[in-house]
């Protein structure tokens, strides 16, 4: 069984950090995207950074350029999401997804998902 599974999410104060990090099991993610969405009440899912695995090439919201860092681990299947000087406009349910056959560009623009976890919460909070 395919699944996707996010830890790391949290209370934490603004200008903090947290990494996220999505472990995947039940397949490869050769040939695949992957990357980090979210949804905050009141406002759209949003692609915050995903990462074609076959060449590394990433894609970052604007909102995020520059304050989060995404990385892989293509032997352990898993991805991190590293988010740095975190915004209270930073909270949100923080969802991993993968999809096959599609760029990570495509996969934040498009949201062409086929697998999504079951996200972590993340508040950035004073």
């Amino acid at each position: 069984q395919v699944q996707l599974v996010e830890s790391g999410g949290g209370l934490v104060q603004p200008g903090g950090s947290l990494r996220l990090s999505c472990a995947a099991s039940g397949f490869t993610l050769d040939s695949s995207a992957i990357g980090w969405f979210r949804q905050a009440p009141g406002k759209e899912r949003e692609g915050v950074s995903c990462i074609t695995v076959s060449d590394s090439s990433t894609y970052y919201a604007d909102s995020v350029k520059g304050r989060f860092a995404i990385s892989r681990d293509n032997a352990k299947n898993t991805v991190d999401l590293q988010m740095n000087s975190l915004k209270s406009e930073d909270t949100a349910v923080y969802y991993c997804a993968t999809t096959f056959w599609i760029s990570g560009e495509t996969l934040c623009r498009d949201g062409k998902v086929n697998y999504w976890g079951q996200g972590t919460q993340v508040t950035v909070s004073s």
